[in-house]
């Protein structure tokens, strides 16, 4: 590796020059006066494969954002590996809040300030610059690698969803290679091989056929507000557990190894609830919490309305009452078996005089990757040797449906191996990505082809 490694380093500042090109252009998915800028993104894009000679590069219209589909040279009996990313940016507001403008790049203490710098241009470039390598000094990739690099992450991936499944066959391959993320810690790189699923509902009450003196008639009517209240505590009890119906039927349960690695990361909780400004943590019982944002199903209320809510004091017993619920769900849990669930318990919980109505916004379930996996060990090796320490082993509490439905469709393994930092301020002012990390996420991204050539298909 020796060339490769000498064309890293003689190529380190254009490939920060690159960089900086690709993030002025404003590609804002979510505004449709940056449409023009959303196409010549994606150009820009495809033309770093044409420079390297990729027999298929395509730009791929859909009706939103153009999709960019890229294919290397064929390898006979390697590894397929499919790289995903997306070119499209969140807004820039607030404005103000930024120190620099955001579609002009600026490097201040190692890091590069501009907005999709870690989320996702910075990152998604790295496995450009890795192949690039790969070819200009060994004249080959050892494996095959095909891109699918979208437009509409940002605003819910409307035209990757359309073409997945009827180019399945086109997209097919061995695993998925996703860098969209965070390392655990500055110098703790990570895999992050789980993800959760989400549930979310919108649950409205009517009671009265108006909103009615509290006086008069409370006592003698069911108030929607309070019955609001009832239900959405009696889908929690106080221990954190969830108290529907066959929620916890389905729930993969945390192995051994698995609990033994997320115990031995370097997590301060004391300095974690220092972080959020709380005097304390709560959650289901027996998981730490690092297992229960990570690990296992939650319930939160996202959102309440109901009543009187001006300045002062208005006496009044409400006609409706309305929230916003969602339930990370782990691998195995289905949406639609929560919903059901979660529609048994509303109505046994529901008073007499109100009628309920719930709205199911939209679901994905969970997603994990076997820690004994080829592909995963591969990774941590190739991990291992740019960052000069073994990944640690995560799961994310969030969820990326885009993923999910990678491994459904394809029936292939997610690699969700990010190079960013969680105060990289994704989507917020002074997005910014370390350059240190940039070249060595290249670095590891280049040894990850050749470690995953040598899986044996």
């Amino acid at each position: 590796m020796n060339a490769f490694n000498q064309y890293l380093e003689d190529h380190a500042a254009d490939f920060e020059a690159e960089l900086c090109e690709f993030l002025r252009i404003p590609s804002v998915s979510a505004d449709a006066a940056c449409k023009p800028q959303m196409d010549r993104a994606a150009q820009w894009v495809a033309e770093r494969f044409r420079r390297l000679d990729f027999p298929v590069v395509e730009v791929i219209p859909t009706a939103g954002h153009p999709l960019v589909f890229a294919q290397s040279p064929t390898v006979p009996g390697a590894p397929t590996i499919l790289v995903y990313g997306h070119y499209d940016v969140q807004p820039v507001d607030p404005l103000d809040q930024w120190t620099t403008p955001p579609f002009e790049p600026t490097v201040r203490d190692g890091k590069l300030f501009a907005r999709g710098a870690t989320d996702d241009k910075g990152q998604l470039l790295t496995h450009v610059k890795s192949a690039e390598a790969w070819i200009r000094t060994a004249g080959k990739l050892p494996l095959n690698l095909k891109y699918m690099i979208e437009g509409e992450e940002e605003i819910g991936s409307a035209g990757l969803e359309e073409f997945l499944k009827p180019n399945s066959k086109r997209l097919k391959c061995n695993c998925v290679v996703i860098s969209d993320g965070c390392q655990f810690a500055p110098g703790v790189p990570a895999i992050t091989y789980g993800l959760r699923g989400i549930a979310y509902f919108e649950l409205r009450l009517t009671g009265p056929n108006r909103d009615l003196h509290s006086g008069s008639f409370g006592g003698s009517v069911t108030n929607p507000a309070n019955a609001l209240a009832q239900i959405l505590a009696g889908l929690i009890d106080r221990h954190g557990k969830i108290k529907i119906p066959g929620f916890y039927r389905r729930v993969l349960p945390l192995s051994d190894r698995e609990r033994s690695e997320l115990a031995a990361l370097p997590f301060d909780e004391q300095e974690y609830q220092r972080q959020l400004g709380v005097d304390g943590t709560f959650g289901e019982e027996g998981y730490t919490s690092l297992e229960r944002r990570w690990a296992r199903p939650t319930f939160d209320v996202c959102g309440l309305w109901s009543g009187f809510q001006g300045e002062g004091a208005k006496t009044v017993l409400p006609a409706n009452a309305g929230a916003k619920i969602s339930f990370r769900l782990v691998p195995n849990q289905k949406p639609e078996q929560v919903a059901d669930g979660l529609r048994k318990q509303i109505a046994k919980l529901c008073p007499p005089g109100i009628t309920w109505e719930l709205t199911d916004l939209h679901g994905a379930p969970g997603v994990v990757v076997a820690l004994d996996s080829p592909y995963v060990e591969a990774a941590a090796r190739a991990i291992e040797s740019a960052f000069g320490r073994r990944p640690v082993f995560t799961r994310e509490g969030g969820s990326i449906p885009i993923v999910v439905r990678f491994a459904q469709v394809l029936k292939t393994t997610p690699l969700l191996i990010g190079w960013g930092q969680d105060d990289d301020n994704a989507h917020s002012p002074n997005e910014k990505f370390s350059l240190a990390d940039f070249h060595r996420g290249i670095k590891a991204s280049a040894k990850l082809w050749e470690e995953l050539s040598k899986i044996k298909m």
